[in-house]
């Protein structure tokens, strides 16, 4: 049992670090994974105890276990997937994952997925306690808590988590990370993966780029949403994933402005003010 469950989240680490190494990122995070997963192998411990007792913070006390790892390891124990794997291998289906909650069925996991831009259990955790989830058309309160419940037992914590803000990089930094991959796809620099949604003939067209600024790690892909395909925005709507080592990924979306006084303008959905304020200042 220790060997199979260990053995499991070790080789699901080290297909993250090989499809790293292909996608050209850098040798700091594949390295990391690749010894999380020797280590994991060497531990003689069943991980699968170790998160569902002491949760994320037991894992962060392994060796060679950061936030990120952890994480990853809690959501491979939990549902014996990891969406960051699916995502970077084309095979990631968030409408499909959303539907194995009690509560959601088809057409509100695809809105979910194209109104919020979510792709995992955690950020629709997140969502359901900050209130987002309520807006969704066919959520309403009683429902999102409802789908709160089912989260939390699902991703085995005992009380909720309290909200708090997410933090996030510079406007400045979202719209140079943004900037770097339109012009590397321009340049035809970047690999490409086969997306498993909306993609019947498994073209390899989807760029992905993975890249750095400061204490900050990004990758960036154009929008895989039926939104995007509707209004035919997958070669402008970039969704931009971050972290920084002691924080939990977040994501956001940046499209081209189509009216008002950013028309044109690369623009930050939901900080569109910052936005404003940083072209302004760009501009003096």
């Amino acid at each position: 049992m220790i060997l199979s469950t260990n053995q499991l989240v070790a080789d699901k680490l080290r297909e993250m670090a090989d499809i790293l190494e292909v996608q050209h990122e850098d040798g700091y995070r594949i390295a990391a994974y690749r010894r999380a997963a020797k280590r994991l192998q060497e531990l003689g411990l069943p991980v699968d105890e170790i998160a569902r007792r002491n949760g994320l913070k037991g894992l962060m006390e392994l060796p060679g276990i950061g936030r990120g790892i952890a994480a990853a390891i809690m959501e491979i124990v939990n549902s014996g997937g990891w969406s960051q794997l699916d995502r970077l291998s084309g095979t990631l289906d968030p409408a499909h994952l959303f539907q194995t909650v009690a509560g959601i069925g088809p057409s509100t996991a695809a809105r979910i997925h194209d109104e919020l831009h979510f792709d995992t259990l955690e950020q629709l955790e997140q969502a359901a306690q900050d209130g987002r989830l309520e807006g969704i058309h066919g959520v309403g309160h009683r429902r999102a808590l409802a789908i709160k419940g089912a989260l939390s037992e699902r991703l085995g914590h005992r009380h909720f988590r309290p909200s708090s803000p997410t933090i996030a990089p510079a406007v400045s930094v979202l719209l140079d990370v943004d900037r770097e991959y339109l012009e590397k796809v321009g340049q035809d620099a970047l690999r490409k993966i086969a997306p498993k949604r909306f993609n019947p003939t498994n073209e390899a067209w989807l760029p992905v780029l993975h890249t750095r600024r400061g204490d900050w790690l990004f990758t960036v892909l154009f929008s895989n949403t039926q939104r995007a395909h509707e209004l035919n925005k997958t070669r402008d709507w970039v969704v931009v994933y971050f972290h920084a080592e002691a924080e939990p990924e977040a994501q956001c979306t940046i499209v081209t402005e189509t009216r008002g006084p950013l028309e044109g303008q690369r623009v930050i959905r939901g900080r569109e003010g910052d936005c404003l304020a940083y072209y302004a200042e760009d501009n003096r």
